[in-house]
């Protein structure tokens, strides 16, 4: 079972920055796609950002333009770079790793991290 742990999370102000990092156990890393999720108080878990094996990435409308997803193979670590954050990005982010792309969907795998919270104060 893949072990995630993420972690940059924090407080910033609108307009801020950060990068999150999602560290993976396991083998296999460079073959599989992931992809980055959030969840807001009362709200589902919706994806973010994704990035294939290959290296295409697909980001959710409400943070193209804004948010890079990346990977590190050889560290095992996929990142998620936030830019000009809004107050609506404040939410726990996760990161999943091993899931299928299906008709251009990220379908997120079983295990998931602890979360890190990002809070953006307006």
């Amino acid at each position: 079972q893949v072990q995630l742990v993420e972690s940059g999370g924090g407080s910033v102000q609108a307009g801020g920055s950060l990068k999150l990092s999602c560290a993976a156990s396991g083998n296999g890393f460079s073959r599989k796609a992931m992809g980055w999720f959030r969840q807001a108080p009362g709200n589902q878990r919706e994806s973010v950002a994704s990035i294939s094996s290959g290296g295409t990435s697909k980001y959710a409308e409400s943070v193209k333009g804004r948010f890079t997803i990346s990977r590190d193979n050889a560290k095992n670590t996929v990142y998620l770079q936030m830019n000009s954050l809004k107050p609506e990005d404040t939410a726990v982010y996760y990161c999943n790793v091993g899931g299928v792309f299906n008709s251009g969907r990220y379908l997120p795998a079983l295990s998931w991290g602890q979360g890190t919270q990002v809070t953006v104060s307006s």
